[in-house]
């Protein structure tokens, strides 16, 4: 139920993901392709965590379900942009690996979130 103490653990958990993914660009090497690709990331994370946020406050199953799909996709997409960021250090990188798991941990736990509702 929207408002109880998993959701809200959710929706700062999608909160905190689009924040490191923010943390994570501002050290990336200065190239074209980080940096249209870190445009993306910023993007989709913050959608991560706003569609969660339209999930919970939905006016009914089927807006629901529509922003948790969105949630997923935007994850999916996340997932992507992280796999073509160049970083230029070891400790970026390993800051990568974690954000990837973190997207692909989003996935599932919205896959999940879905296979419910439906």
């Amino acid at each position: 139920m929207p408002g109880s103490s998993k959701y809200q653990d959710l929706e700062e958990r999608t909160f905190r993901f689009a924040a490191n993914c923010r943390d994570f660009v501002r050290h990336l090497p200065k190239t074209i392709g980080n940096e249209n690709d870190a445009k993306q990331l910023i993007r989709s994370s913050g959608s991560v965590a706003a569609n969660y946020i339209e999930a919970n406050e939905a006016l009914g199953k089927k807006d629901r379900v529509m922003r948790m799909r969105i949630s997923l996709k935007e994850a999916k997409e996340s997932h992507l942009w992280l796999r073509l960021l160049q970083p230029h250090n070891p400790d970026q990188e390993t800051l990568r690996a974690e954000l990837q798991q973190e997207a692909h941990e989003l996935r599932l736990i919205f896959s999940t979130i879905l296979g419910k509702l439906q």
